[in-house]
């Protein structure tokens, strides 16, 4: 029995948990009363008896597996280990990825990459399918629509053998289904999802064992996209939490359906339709490889858009951290303009070249314009061009038509010369808030501003602003400077 957790879970009473014996039982009974059959009415076999062997026997393994676990419960490292070596069985059994056209014909590579090929597989579909199994139909459903995926594809390539083991699998299936979909009266547990998963995968091995080209060997993994996916998921959000990849979470799709606030059903159904789907672009690469990128292209779009509709914080997160890396990149930039402005600045001697560089430097920050404010001389209008005086009196100069006196937002810099002179504020303003400030603020408040404030000084003819020092507190140099400028200002 299966006891309701209820952190997990989605059952609230138990429910038998060993439907796994029977689709095995049915399996090997049917194939047996086959050859049987075969055997008292002198016909041919459909399937040589070693080959049945080959396949059934790492099966039988991955089976009582399942069973143990569901009886006494296993750990990953035993599950892992013992699916690994079934699957080692199931290699040089014949029944592994033996061909590596597509790439070379070099019968080392093949010996170097088909074995733990293979056992990645076995173990991806294996534990993918068992992943899924959160919901009642819904690994059993799933598995049924890949299993006709395979059908299809074997019986188009005339390999009966695989074509006769799907059909004996899919039947089993769609019998326990009957009494698996919700309301479940029996869960498939570990011994069913984990046979029937292994079953899956060498069945695409075996499919797929003449296959040479890279859209053969992409058909299979195109149909079992559903538990593919989820178990991609789980893993890629495990790493972001920094949590062990064997934690148990209710963070699987299934999970999120019914999060969003879908019915156990409507959540079963939607998945089927998505595993339809994935089955049927499978199916379009039999045409060829014309199809492949449109296929890939299609799937990466429902993909993205389907992850998105079930709002994983942990994928937030990443898309924000990426976002941030490209935004960091448009710091530097930025960072890299207003050093070169402090450059240029420092030899600036004309009013209109002052203006041109600091809206340069500012437009693309997604400044409006600037105001030197508070003060205390006020020179003419003709002696601050292309600079305007706004209706507060401040000097301002903007290169957007729109202007008002209350920004959204803006950036206020105490103007100080290098040689203390103090010129009072220029403010830094954006008219609307609808681009974001992407620079370091300490580059702007450290060098930049006394750049600014010297091109001012040397460009405009004012000499005090409110909060100068007084002529007793500055140094006699400036006090002279000072002194001259005022006479210069006053004829």
């Amino acid at each position: 029995m299966n006891p309701p957790l209820l952190n997990r879970h989605v059952h609230t009473k138990p429910v038998p948990r060993l439907g796994g014996v029977a689709i095995y039982f049915s399996v090997v009974l049917v194939l047996m009363f086959a050859m049987l059959v075969s055997m008292w009415t002198g016909t041919p076999h459909p399937f040589r008896l070693r080959a049945l062997a080959s396949l059934m026997g790492p099966a039988t393994i991955v089976f009582f597996l399942g069973v143990y676990d569901d009886l006494r419960g296993a750990d990953a490292y035993l599950k892992l280990g013992v699916q690994a070596c079934a699957g080692a069985l199931l290699y040089w059994s014949g029944f592994g990825i033996q061909h590596f056209d597509f790439i070379s014909s070099s019968d080392a590579l093949r010996s170097t990459l088909g074995l733990p090929l293979t056992v990645f597989w076995v173990l991806l579909i294996t534990n993918a399918i068992n992943l899924i199994d959160g919901l009642d139909g819904l690994a059993a459903g799933s598995a049924l629509f890949s299993t006709i995926v395979i059908f299809a594809i074997s019986l188009l390539r005339h390999n009966f053998f695989v074509s006769l083991i799907t059909v004996v699998l899919a039947g089993a299936i769609l019998g326990f289904l009957r009494f698996n979909f919700n309301p479940a009266t029996i869960f498939l547990g570990d011994s069913g999802s984990l046979f029937v998963g292994f079953m899956l995968s060498a069945l695409a091995l075996a499919g797929s064992q003449k296959a040479t080209t890279i859209v053969a060997i992409t058909i299979p993994v195109i149909a079992f996209g559903l538990p593919i996916l989820d178990v991609t998921l789980a893993v890629a959000r495990r790493l972001l939490r920094a949590k062990p990849l064997f934690d148990a979470d209710n963070d699987h799709i299934h999970h999120k359906l019914l999060k969003r606030g879908l019915s156990h059903r409507a959540a079963v159904l939607i998945l089927y339709g998505v595993t339809a789907g994935f089955g049927l672009l499978s199916m379009a690469l039999l045409h060829g490889e014309k199809l492949l990128a449109l296929v890939l292209v299609t799937i990466a779009i429902g993909v993205v858009f389907g992850v998105r509709q079930l709002r994983y914080v942990e994928f937030s997160e990443l898309t924000a951290v990426l976002g941030r890396a490209v935004m960091r990149k448009r710091v530097v930039a930025n960072n890299v303009r207003i050093r070169r402005a402090a450059e240029l600045l420092d030899s600036c001697i004309d009013r209109e070249a002052l203006c041109k560089i600091l809206q340069d430097t500012l437009e693309p920050l997604g400044f409006s314009g600037f105001r030197w404010e508070e003060l205390k001389d006020r020179p003419p209008e003709s002696s601050i061009n292309p600079m305007r005086y706004d209706s507060k009196g401040r000097i301002q100069f903007s290169w957007v038509k729109e202007t008002t006196a209350n920004p959204a937002w803006e950036l206020r810099l105490n103007l100080t010369t290098r040689k203390g002179l103090q010129l009072g504020y220029l403010s830094l303003f954006q008219i609307h808030e609808d681009r974001r400030q992407l620079f370091d603020l300490g580059i702007m408040t450290d060098g930049v501003r006394t750049s600014i404030s010297d091109a001012l000084q040397r460009t405009i003819p004012i000499s005090s602003a409110a909060g100068q020092v007084s002529h007793s507190d500055q140094p006699k140099e400036l006090a002279e400077d000072s002194a001259l400028r005022r006479a210069a200002s006053s004829d």
